[in-house]
């Protein structure tokens, strides 16, 4: 399949699962990429390919497992940024928000100081993922903790901690196909 590399993609917009339109994902990728994906779906052989790219899945199944990765992630590459509060995987998350992760920032007055609070959540249909989409994922909401906004220095950050983001984020919108499709066939 060929590499998806799209800079200034709107990453936080997935649609949710039940949608008519399975391929809503991936849209705006160039044409020739989409149709491999099609072809592949009408094929019959998409979740056999998905299956054989990403035979593992990760085994970060708690919160507290999340949370320990996440941290180890930051510590490495972001150790003077903003600590990190929490990470949960949140079951309401992609129904809500049309998104696989998020990133929240609070900051609380407590007398005289104020406190900032920075919390990840990932949606929870990453819990059973392959575990590069969901370093993915982390890698993602971990740059929104420097770069709010979706611009140029907010992907070279994330292509800093993670260099095949790029690649990785097409292939979370895939991820999301591959669920849909299994949830076809249930």
């Amino acid at each position: 399949m060929a590499s998806a590399n799209r800079l200034n993609s709107p990453f936080n917009y997935f649609p949710p699962p039940f949608m008519n339109d399975l391929f809503s994902s991936i849209q705006g990728y160039p044409e020739h990429i989409v149709e491999q994906v099609k072809s592949l779906v009408d094929s019959g052989r998409f979740c056999q390919w998905f299956d054989k790219r990403y035979s593992d899945r990760h085994q970060i199944k708690s919160e507290r497992a999340l949370f320990d990765y996440v941290q180890k992630i930051k510590n490495q590459y972001m150790k003077k940024s903003a600590p990190l509060s929490k990470a949960i995987y949140d079951p309401k998350i992609q129904l809500i928000n049309n998104a696989l992760g998020l990133h929240t920032y609070r900051s609380m007055v407590h007398g005289n100081k104020v406190k900032s609070r920075n919390e990840i959540r990932i949606a929870s249909v990453f819990k059973d993922a392959p575990e590069a989409l969901l370093r993915m994922l982390v890698v993602h909401e971990l740059a929104h903790f420097k770069e709010k906004e979706h611009n140029k220095s907010f992907y070279s950050l994330c292509t800093y901690m993670e260099p095949d983001y790029h690649q990785l984020e097409f292939d979370a919108r895939l991820f999301m196909i591959y669920l849909t499709l299994q949830e076809g066939e249930k």
